[in-house]
């Protein structure tokens, strides 16, 4: 009887443990874009064994993803962020991202501009540029309108109330009939695995036209969204020919980006 006493107050105390470990590997987890198994074992002072078998735990109820990088969080997007509430996050980071996009800007040149907070960040400073630019956003057509050196041809059709962009078949047409520089495209969501992605079928074409026909195709996209997906994919990263964010990513995503087929530029904060 003691034995059986004393087994299931081992059992038990295991399984607290466990549990433990499960809130410590999901706490750090929240705090980083990406993390391995090494980083685990040195975090939470548990076995590389131990640790896998928590990670398939967590992987079997739904709330990681692991990858050959190793884990992050699952971050399914449903729905579109309105742009009052992406308005002030990682404010900095955007006002970085922008300045390092308006380096590949030359005067003359002909730009499409995404919709977004990040894209308005770069139409600020496009401002004392030459251009012709092509838009979907509202917001960033009414400000550039203000420069009379600046042509801006807004793409049209359904306005998307989110975001308060233009969606739908006529502006899709419009891009599939210009030839631009540079496209500089948006989103909520990113990552070396699934791409970029959406949470709507209509945000997800607009995005695939915006540089169908462009010579350079450049994604601005702050460490933060890393990881997370949506459910309608736009492209793969390796459609693109640069990706800019910050440098807050993780030392191992950082390399894993640097050795693919695009330029990766990485703006300090």
């Amino acid at each position: 009887m003691g034995e059986t006493l004393s087994d299931a107050l081992r059992i038990s105390g295991e399984k607290i443990k466990g549990q433990s470990r499960l809130d410590q590997i999901m706490d750090y987890l929240k705090g980083h874009n990406l993390v391995t198994v090494d980083e685990l074992v040195a975090v939470i002072d548990a076995s590389p064994a131990t640790i896998r078998r928590d990670l398939i735990k967590l992987d079997e109820q739904g709330v990681i993803s692991r990858s050959h990088g190793g884990v992050t969080l699952n971050r399914f997007i449903p729905s579109q962020p309105t742009t009052n509430e992406k308005m002030q996050r990682n404010l900095l980071e955007k006002q970085a991202i922008a300045r390092q996009a308006a380096t590949l800007v030359q005067p003359g040149s002909a730009v499409v501009l995404d919709a977004g907070t990040t894209m308005m960040e770069l139409a600020r400073n496009l401002t004392h540029l030459p251009l012709r630019v092509i838009t979907a956003d509202l917001q960033i057509a009414l400000f550039l309108s203000e420069f009379k050196q600046i042509e801006v041809t807004i793409i049209g059709g359904r306005i998307d109330d989110s975001s308060q962009s233009c969606i739908g078949e006529h502006g899709r047409r419009l891009l599939r009939s210009v030839y631009p520089d540079i496209a500089f495209i948006s989103c909520n969501s990113w990552s070396l695995e699934k791409g970029i992605t959406t949470p709507t079928e209509e945000k997800a074409g607009i995005k695939q036209d915006l540089g169908v026909n462009a010579s350079r195709r450049v994604l601005l996209a702050d460490s933060s969204k890393y990881g997370a997906y949506s459910l309608f994919c736009v492209s793969p990263l390796t459609a693109l020919t640069d990706v800019i964010t910050d440098g807050e990513l993780a030392p191992e995503i950082q390399r894993q980006l640097q050795g693919q087929p695009f330029r990766l530029h990485l703006v300090t904060v």
